[in-house]
């Protein structure tokens, strides 16, 4: 699909995402939700889900939702199987004459409720390909319910249930690649991406998932400032640097072609993302060198792979 990138029409399209929600000043769940809806076409309706963890309750408190269309709560574990059991009601509706509009379907979740909780029904609902997208707003950890770890946590990062210390150094594992997982069910439409420049990335993205047909599924890099521990306004800078560093690398998986959507002309080290974040102040003491070399190995590795298959 051909994709013409208009900032100014772009962001004066009306918000499908109100204001007047309770999400934390900086956090990037909501800064990914409004520029993804705003991908959606002038006139065009959608109906969106909604995992639950910081989104839902936070722009949810029935009978009141900041969502302007149609808005489906579900449980932690099943974002996928709702929007795929709608998808799938719409389109039988719709073949007996019983609904004549267009519909879109968009479904939001954490990582917690996509790598790890609901990950069963999300894989479901990318194997059978239903006609929706997935989006992920991933900040990390289960910032909800206290900052816990998650399998989308980096490694050494302090959390909750991570704590750093003299017995720990943080989270001892890498974090899981959801992305080239959900690429593996060979649906027509994986990208990666977060908020960098003027959010032409995520824009193209989130229009390219939203209008390709079938299953597509989009992970968003969203920091969070109380999980990641960071100044608000940092945010943009946050994301620039683990860009640049090749920490969250801007690619897509377009029926199965890998693309490297940006490549560094200077790749930073790996320093430079982790220095602007409280969670991994550790990493920096004295005696901790070797843990930011580790790191700086898996990030190395990740992106030599990516460009590997992008190669192919």
């Amino acid at each position: 699909m051909e994709n013409t990138f208009n900032f100014k029409e772009i962001q004066e399209r009306p918000d499908r995402l109100a204001p007047g929600h309770r999400m934390c000043a900086g956090c990037g769940g909501t800064i990914a939700v409004r520029n993804v809806l705003k991908a959606l076409h002038p006139g065009d309706k959608a109906i969106v889900g909604n995992a639950t963890g910081c989104l839902e309750v936070s722009t949810f408190m029935y009978p009141y939702t900041a969502y302007e269309d149609s808005y489906i709560h579900n449980a932690f574990e099943n974002a996928g199987a709702t929007l795929g059991g709608v998808e799938t009601a719409y389109k039988a509706l719709k073949k007996k004459g019983k609904i004549k509009e267009d519909y879109k379907f968009i479904t939001f979740g954490g990582d917690g409720g996509t790598y790890d909780i609901g990950f069963q029904s999300l894989s479901g609902a990318m194997e059978r390909g239903h006609d929706m997208v997935y989006v992920c707003y991933d900040n990390g950890a289960y910032m909800n319910t206290g900052i816990q770890r998650s399998s989308a946590t980096p490694m050494y990062a302090d959390t909750t249930t991570t704590p750093t210390g003299s017995e720990s150094d943080g989270k001892p594992q890498a974090r899981k690649d959801l992305a080239s997982i959900i690429a593996a069910h060979n649906v027509p439409y994986v990208g990666q991406t977060t908020f960098v420049g003027n959010m032409k990335d995520l824009y193209t993205k989130a229009e390219r998932a939203i209008y390709t047909p079938g299953a597509a599924f989009l992970n968003v890099m969203a920091p969070c400032p109380r999980g990641w521990r960071y100044d608000a306004p940092d945010i943009i800078k946050i994301c620039k640097m683990a860009v640049e560093t090749c920490y969250w690398p801007l690619f897509e998986v377009i029926d199965g072609k890998w693309v490297v959507n940006y490549e560094p002309k200077n790749k930073l080290p790996i320093e430079d993302f982790l220095r602007l974040q409280g969670r991994f102040k550790h990493l920096f003491k004295p005696g901790n060198e070797h843990l930011i070399e580790a790191f700086q190995a898996e990030v190395d590795k990740r992106w030599e792979d990516l460009k590997f298959r992008a190669s192919k």
